[in-house]
């Protein structure tokens, strides 16, 4: 599924991000990466660490979509317990991402692939696997 250009930067994100590895995660991530979430966009390399020491997510990419400098992921994602590391939850999900400049400049996470999809503006031609 690795290619070059914007999907290797974001597998490489989303690596760094399933093993909390924040330096990796911050070398691959513009200074001020928007962070949306359902209570809105925050901006910046402080409020991504407070995110990924408080999500206790790990994903794994199912598909992957890819037109210019977007990116759409398919993915299940679990939550672990950050104090216990006990199963909190699991269910498939999917996360955009803008690539520019080989940084990350942009991520949101969606309930659905189609809603990610379409904020994006790809659809199920830009599966990168098809286009293989």
């Amino acid at each position: 599924m690795e290619q070059d250009g914007p999907l290797k930067v974001v597998v490489g994100w989303l690596d760094a991000a399933n093993r909390s590895d924040a330096e990796r995660l911050l070398e691959l991530s513009h200074a001020d990466i928007e962070v949306v979430g359902p209570r809105g966009s925050g901006f910046g390399h402080q409020l991504l660490v407070a995110w990924l020491s408080r999500a206790g997510l790990t994903v794994d990419t199912l598909r992957a979509f890819v037109r210019g400098d977007s990116v759409v992921v398919e993915q299940h994602g679990v939550w672990r317990s950050i104090d216990t590391g006990e199963v909190t939850g699991e269910r498939d999900l999917a996360s955009r991402f803008r690539v520019e400049g080989g940084k990350v400049m942009q991520f949101q996470r969606y309930d659905t692939l189609d809603a990610a999809l379409g904020d994006a503006g790809l659809d199920y031609a830009d599966d990168v696997q098809r286009n293989d």
